[in-house]
């Protein structure tokens, strides 16, 4: 029996990268997927590629920091498919790499309402179904940068910290309800955004990849389904005794 069979799971963020990873491999282990992302055309494609390795899958367009849109989404993923059981609360973006004293108050809000905001309008919205499901699970980003530090992106840092430590609050608050909360903190993944930046990069896609590869003790960087994974095992039942935990998945960058 597969992992999931059953449940139905949302991920925001979900039309590519680690979030198009994670629906594929829900899909996978049984579950019903719900792709929400703002690209609607991202997210119908993942949905198409589910539907044609035999998943189920559907897809909504999803602004996580709009609360009244989440609300809704959640509300008709909950009335398509019976019930909300996982929510992988994905979306994020890294914001500008300036020095914070040259950060302005627009470019910090729109970091913190999507990565944080997001998580929190989520969250708000799936509670209730979770519980009215008899638990769940919520699968919360952080990053690395949720842990350490580094001397770029101030916004995105300090958004990975907050999604830390609003993980270990909620898995406090709804333990006893039988949902659990957790975060996982990816190192450098390679990405279309990432591959994009090595595109654009002076020194070109081989040197910039390079760079990224020794950065990590195990030798290279992580690709989207590597976190899938660890992803699919906090959805699932395999997790039943894990909460407010961090998982961690980032070929040793933070074990030095």
């Amino acid at each position: 029996m597969k992992r999931l069979d059953g449940k139905t799971c949302i991920v925001t963020g979900g039309g590519n990268g680690i979030g198009k990873a994670t629906c594929l491999r829900l899909a996978s282990e049984g579950a019903y997927v719900a792709v929400t992302d703002i690209d609607d055309g991202d997210a119908k494609s993942v949905c198409e590629e589910i539907t044609a390795q035999g998943g189920t899958a559907e897809s909504w367009p999803l602004d996580v920091a709009d609360a009244d849109a989440v609300h809704q989404v959640f509300d008709a993923v909950a009335k398509r498919f019976g019930q909300i059981d996982v929510v992988v609360n994905n979306a994020g973006i890294s914001g500008v790499n300036t020095p914070t004293h040259e950060i302005s108050e627009e470019e910090w809000r729109k970091v913190i309402d999507i990565n944080v905001n997001g998580v929190f309008f989520s969250t708000k919205a799936a509670i209730p179904h979770l519980k009215k499901a008899g638990g769940g699970s919520i699968v919360n980003l952080s990053s690395i940068y949720g842990l350490v530090g580094a001397p770029d992106l101030p916004p995105y840092h300090a958004s990975k910290g907050a999604v830390r430590l609003m993980s270990k609050t909620d898995a406090l608050l709804y333990a006893k309800e039988g949902i659990r909360v957790n975060s996982v903190h990816p190192g450098f993944i390679w990405t279309p955004l990432v591959e994009g930046l090595a595109k654009s990069s002076d020194e070109g896609v081989e040197a910039f990849r390079k760079a990224l590869d020794d950065l990590h003790p195990i030798g290279h960087v992580g690709a989207p389904e590597d976190i899938a994974a660890g992803i699919a095992y906090l959805a699932s039942d395999d997790a039943k005794f894990v909460t407010g935990s961090e998982l961690v998945i980032d070929g040793g960058y933070t074990a030095r």
